[in-house]
This record gives structure tokens, C-alpha cells and sequence, in this order.
């Protein structure tokens, strides 16, 4: 079974198949970083999630999915998987290119991670918000989970899908994150994309994150979840600072 506990924004907290994976580290306290707001710290503190053997970082060059104190816990991890470019920026960070995979071992066995497409905007914003990457965790026994990253494109999602059909778990960053220099547009999902996203992989459970703690998330929790305005029981809405079970919605076989 898969927990998971939310940090806060994008940050959560996933053991899965033997191992402890962390999504774009965020601990520093609120805040003006970089022209953004934060509104709330995180709701559990590094020292208390134990070792982390995988950091998942979308990416390195904005503070609502790197911030200080989130940087300064990668040294502890056993591994931090993020882009390229951000390999060439920060130290230990292993680059993948997309659809490139690594091989990582828990006590379940092996466990496959494979970088996957994310567009940080529209055509034409991506490319000035900077590359962000996606990622697939797979495992025999266990659903395959897909973590979104920064990627507001559900054309993206498509593309991700052909490769794998079976995704389980769902864990996206939604929020419709808007930032005046870029545009009306969102740069991550909103609830209509997050549904459309959702009919993609009919089986799959539905686990927005990146709705709290910052106030360009122009569509925070409850917002989105008014905005939702789907069959509720594909969500699983996490709680700060709670471990809870994921488990996919529809049947589930394995790999």
C-alpha cells in the first residue's frame, strides 16, 4: 500500500514498494521568494519524514517547488532525479532526459523511475518558464504512480499515456498557478484539465497537490475542488501533515 503525506504545496511524501520518495522539496517558512508569496510552512518538518531515498524535483529554478530549506535536504537524500539542466546547477542531481529511466532497489524489489514530458505553460510560455520534468515509478505488485510535475498541458498527459496505460496513482500538480508576466493562462493544471487528465486513466486515483500555500495558485483547494464538479470518490484530497493510503479507483492487477 502506498502512503502518502503532504507536506505542503507541491511537496509530498510517498513510501512506495520499500522506498521513501519526496516531490519538489518545499520547507521554508512563509514568505516573499523571488516575487512569490508563500502563505504557510510545511506541516511536518524534514527531520520527522526520516531518510529519503529518491527526491522526484520537477525542477530546480522556482522557489514554490525548490526552496531553501528544500535545497539544503538534498544532500541527506540517496538520490535527487530532476532535469538536465538543473543536473548542471545543482549539486548531486542526477539528470534525466526524457523517457529515460533509472533502476532503483527497495525491499520489494526492484523499482523503475522514468522521466517523463511536462510543459510548464502554453506553447510559447513553456519555453520562458524554464524544462520541467515529469516522473513514472513502476513496480511489480504495486500501482504504477505517475507524478505530473509542473505540466499544464493535457496533450502531455496523452503522450504519457501511450507509453503507460496503467497508471494507478495520479499525483498532480494542480492549483492553476498564474504569475502575471506569463500570461492569463495556467501553468499547471486546473480542475477541468485535472478531470480531463482523470478520464485519460479511467482506473486510476486522482491526487491533486500544489492547491496550498502559495498565492498564485489561482485555484487553491477549495476552489478546486467547487471547480472539480466530477464524480468525487476519483479524488483523494490529502490532508497536511497526515499519512494516508493510495490506492487506484478501478481494478488493479499490477505490473
Amino acid at each position: 500500500m502506498v502512503i502518502a503525506t503532504l507536506v505542503g504545496g507541491p511537496t509530498v511524501h510517498l513510501a512506495y514498494a520499500g522506498l521513501t520518495f519526496l516531490t519538489d522539496p518545499t520547507f521554508s517558512p512563509p514568505g516573499e521568494y523571488d516575487g512569490l508569496t508563500k502563505t504557510a510552512g510545511p506541516a511536518v518538518t524534514p527531520e520527522s519524514l526520516g531518510h529519503i531515498s529518491i527526491v522526484l524535483l520537477s525542477h530546480d529554478h522556482h522557489p514554490d517547488n525548490l526552496d531553501d530549506a528544500g535545497r539544503a535536504l538534498l544532500p541527506s537524500a540517496g538520490y535527487v532525479l530532476s532535469t538536465p539542466v538543473a543536473a548542471e546547477r545543482v549539486p548531486r542531481v542526477i539528470g534525466l532526459k526524457r523517457w529515460h529511466s533509472v533502476t532503483a532497489f527497495g525491499s520489494s524489489g526492484p523499482v523503475t523511475i522514468t522521466a517523463v514530458p511536462a510543459e510548464h505553460g502554453p506553447p510559447g510560455v513553456a519555453e520562458h518558464t524554464g524544462p520541467v520534468t515529469g516522473f513514472v515509478i513502476e513496480a511489480r505488485d504495486w500501482p504504477t504512480l505517475y507524478f505530473s510535475g509542473d505540466n499544464s498541458e493535457v496533450d502531455v498527459v496523452r503522450e504519457i499515456a501511450h507509453r503507460f496505460p496503467s497508471v494507478g496513482l495520479a499525483v498532480l500538480c494542480a492549483g492553476a498557478a498564474r504569475v502575471a508576466n506569463r500570461g492569463p493562462a495556467p501553468l499547471t493544471l486546473d480542475a477541468e484539465r485535472t478531470r480531463a487528465v482523470a478520464d485519460i486513466w479511467p482506473g486510476a486515483a486522482i491526487v491533486p497537490v500544489h492547491v496550498d500555500d502559495w498565492a498564485h495558485f489561482s485555484e487553491p483547494r477549495e476552489d478546486f475542488i467547487t471547480a472539480w464538479a466530477g464524480d468525487l470518490t476519483r479524488l483523494t484530497l490529502l490532508e497536511r501533515g497526515v499519512p494516508q493510503k493510495l490506492a487506484p479507483s478501478g481494478s488493479f492487477t499490477g505490473r
